[in-house]
């Protein structure tokens, strides 16, 4: 791929983008054009990676780029956006890290240009990201492929309607955080009941866990499905499921409650500071 491709605000998700796409060898790392907030932050990942552009401000990444990856906080994005903006001609593809800010207010900034939202996982790290898109209007067919190839360095890619990024963001970006405090609890209270050291206990989990999902993968089985394969009726596994049937879901439904209702007043807030 010749694409060049800055990326602005290099935190641990722009930092993390970045080593995928150079450890990937999908463009030359001379190819890659880098800014931050903080120069000197760069300049040690500059002596790793000794081939990419360090840019002193962020209009110079992406007038040297045909792909823009903005890596900020929502409330730096209107500042980012507007500090480019002269150098942001039709064919530039500007991408967000961003689920807060909507294309319409971007647009009010780039209104002719390329768009997608971008929503990795904390997964990407070890390449199986579940990785959450969608585009603009202007986003063309090409411009799709090029970006999903990008994002397949980290995983897997999953287009969605802007209207579903949030519900989608949940089910992916958050899971890995409700999976863990799952887990961590079944470990608190499996311990209660055993001398199993803990470490122990944990990587039987996480394996059972691994084992599970490549189970209903390859052999294309449904929840229900390994349900009725392993709880036996009358038996042990039995007992457990039907606690779990009877409790669990009052706890999931508050959570996604909770959890959307904490989006939507963030997406209020970033959009009232955008717009401010």
């Amino acid at each position: 791929m010749e694409k060049k491709i800055a990326i602005i605000g290099c935190g641990s998700m722009g930092k993390m983008l970045l080593e995928k796409i150079i450890n990937s060898k999908i463009i030359p790392e001379d190819n890659l054009f880098v800014a931050n907030r903080t120069l000197e932050k760069i300049q040690v990942l500059k002596e790793k990676y000794k081939n990419m552009h360090i840019c002193r401000t962020n209009k110079e990444a992406a007038e040297n780029s045909d792909i823009i990856f903005i890596c900020v906080r929502p409330s730096d994005i209107k500042t980012v956006l507007l500090e480019i903006r002269d150098v942001l001609d039709n064919s530039k593809h500007i991408i967000s890290l961003n689920g807060s800010i909507l294309f319409e207010q971007i647009e009010t900034v780039c209104k002719n240009n390329k768009i997608s939202k971008v929503i990795p996982s904390v997964t990407a790290e070890v390449n199986e990201s579940q990785t959450l898109v969608c585009h603009n209007s202007k986003v063309t067919k090409e411009d799709e492929i090029v970006l999903n190839k990008i994002l397949g360095t980290f995983g897997k890619v999953i287009e969605l309607p802007e209207n579903e990024m949030g519900i989608g963001a949940e089910v992916v970006s958050c899971m890995p955080g409700f999976i863990a405090a799952i887990f961590n609890e079944i470990v608190v209270v499996a311990q209660e009941h055993t001398k199993i050291p803990e470490e122990q206990i944990t990587n039987m989990l996480l394996n059972t866990m691994m084992g599970t999902s490549k189970l209903m993968l390859e052999n294309k089985l449904s929840f229900e499905e390994v349900i009725t394969r392993v709880a036996t009726k009358g038996g042990i596994t039995e007992e457990g499921t039907k606690v779990i049937h009877e409790k669990l879901p009052g706890i999931v439904k508050e959570m996604f409650e909770k959890t959307l209702e904490k989006r939507k007043l963030t997406t209020e807030n970033a959009i009232k500071a955008f717009n401010s």
